[in-house]
């Protein structure tokens, strides 16, 4: 039995109140009223380094106004109705632009939030969806992992929760995290109008309750059948969680499809990808699979899982480089289609990234691609734990990076930072996440005993 010990323990709990204080801070530092969100802005982008730009645009437009102020008195009579109007226009521009200036600014703390949210409950159902392929498929290699993932999957109940929770705030107008739920905004736009049928607050929370449902349905019986199964003289319970495990894959592929395009593709309701679906399952997966050998390495380096050998590690180790690259792949491919074609609607979702977002746009690619391709290409790299750890931290910071780019660009636009909301954000769910995941390891023999394959696994060597 594993011992959840005082001192990660108490790692957990700092994380989370270190994380809880910069997220506080975050929500405590947006603006209320707009004119606050414009003096934001003026402090971060009109600093001392503009003050000889102003002043020399000031002595410019000076000199301007006086060069044509003879031309401009005598036709100002002339144009006087339409500068008015032009003026009206102008000020009610301004108005709508400001007013949209403070909702980016108001969701960056709601942002940091859903962001690292939705980034651990991710790894969960990634490591669900690795476990349930490896009891469908009947691995002889894997279950000496068994008790690892179904650890790991216990953050699923707790992480969904507060997703959905988000998600209900949301839809209760406590951020402006998905524009679609404003009224006044599907009012004045036809393309939102015309996906109200989908796109409706009740049938959207009614759909993410209906998915958690599931996912923790299949979670809750399938590790009461693997920790039946230890104590029966049978294998009926592993019968019972092979056929549930496959019928569950089916309805994974289907809610992970349609969950992707509600809580992340709908907070941009005007763009759409095909292939969403599976570049959001692929981040998932890549990210569970690799937790998944983090904390196995981890728990080897106590003294537990002794049954655990390198031929294991080094098969993890193939599956993050294996589903990195397919990451890259479904990246590629949507890029690269949506670019090529050049579709205005389609395009600006990518130009937004590249323009506003290069670093982390470009930063993800090479922490998710390159990096796993350099150090994890070598078959001995993989049974080596200090690789993996390595390769794995890269991994999972970049598909943190990955959900970044996918959620903020549409939520705060241009006005982002990786400051200490985000931080602190990643910090608290990290926390969150240790001590759920070690608590749950601790309830259960870390060994599946009565699987008929375990000791297949135990001599797992090639």
């Amino acid at each position: 039995m594993y011992t959840f010990s005082n001192k990660l323990r108490n790692l957990a709990f700092a994380l989370m109140a270190v994380g809880f204080a910069g997220l506080v801070y975050g929500f405590l530092a947006a603006p209320k009223t707009v004119e606050e969100a414009k003096a934001m802005v003026a402090t971060e982008h009109h600093g001392d380094e503009h003050g000889a730009t102003t002043d020399e645009h000031a002595s410019t437009t000076a000199h301007a106004a006086d060069e044509h102020a003879e031309e401009a008195h005598g036709t100002e009579e002339a144009h006087g109705e339409e500068a008015h109007a032009s003026e009206a226009h102008g000020e009610e521009h301004d108005a709508s632009h400001d007013e949209h200036l403070l909702h980016q600014l108001q969701n960056k703390p709601w942002a940091a939030l859903y962001v690292a949210a939705f980034f651990f409950f991710m790894i969960a159902l990634g490591v669900l969806a690795f476990y349930a392929i490896q009891r469908a498929a009947q691995a002889g290699w894997s279950p000496v992992l068994y008790r690892v993932m179904e650890g790991i999957t216990g953050y699923l109940l707790p992480g969904g929760i507060i997703v959905i929770v988000i998600l209900a705030l949301s839809g209760m107008h406590f951020n402006h995290l998905f524009i679609w739920m404003d009224p006044e905004v599907v009012a004045h736009d036809k393309l939102i109008a015309g996906k109200t049928a989908f796109l409706n607050v009740p049938f959207f929370l009614a759909r993410a309750l209906f998915f958690l449902a599931g996912w923790t349905l299949y979670r809750f019986y399938s590790r009461k059948f693997s920790l039946a199964q230890d104590e029966s003289n049978d294998i009926s319970n592993h019968i019972k969680n092979f056929r549930i495990s496959a019928g569950f894959l089916v309805f994974y592929i289907v809610t992970e499809s349609i969950m992707s395009w509600d809580w992340i593709m709908s907070i941009d309701p005007h763009w759409f990808s095909t292939l969403f679906g599976w570049y959001v399952f692929a981040s998932m997966f890549v990210s569970g699979i690799t937790v998944i050998a983090l904390v196995t390495i981890y728990l080897k380096s106590k003294g537990y899982l002794d049954f655990v050998n390198d031929s294991h590690i080094h098969d993890l180790g193939k599956f993050m480089f294996g589903v990195s690259v397919f990451w890259t792949y479904l990246w590629f491919s949507q890029f690269m289609l949506i670019w090529y074609s050049n579709i205005p609607e389609e395009v600006t979702y990518f130009i937004t990234r590249i323009e506003d977002y290069n670093i982390t746009f470009f930063g993800m690619v090479a922490m998710n691609f390159l990096f796993p391709l350099l150090v994890l290409m070598n078959s001995d790299y993989k049974r080596t734990n200090y690789f993996i750890i390595m390769a794995g931290i890269i991994i999972v910071l970049g598909h943190y990076l990955d959900v970044f780019n996918m959620i903020m660009p549409s939520a705060v636009g241009d006005q982002w930072f990786i400051g200490i909301p985000e931080v602190g954000g990643f910090l608290f769910f990290l926390g969150l996440f240790l001590f759920v995941v070690f608590t749950e390891l601790t309830k259960a023999p870390l060994l599946a005993k009565g699987d008929p394959y375990m000791g297949e696994s135990e001599r797992f060597h090639y």
